[in-house]
């Protein structure tokens, strides 16, 4: 059976109005990550700075 897709090439209507680089961007100028796990690390990261007092 034959891919009916093409390799390499994949459609994101999410990057074609351009929703990804807005995110990158507005992450980029505040410092918040836009992703679950990188809003995850960025938290864990306050409490454990707080907990423990290193800046």
């Amino acid at each position: 059976m034959k891919n009916k897709y093409m390799r390499g090439f994949t459609f994101s209507w999410k990057r074609f109005l351009g929703i990804t680089q807005a995110k990158q961007q507005l992450a980029r100028k505040t410092g918040i990550p836009m992703t679950k796990q990188g809003v995850e690390r960025k938290i864990g990261s306050i409490i454990v700075k707080s907990i423990l007092g290193k800046k």
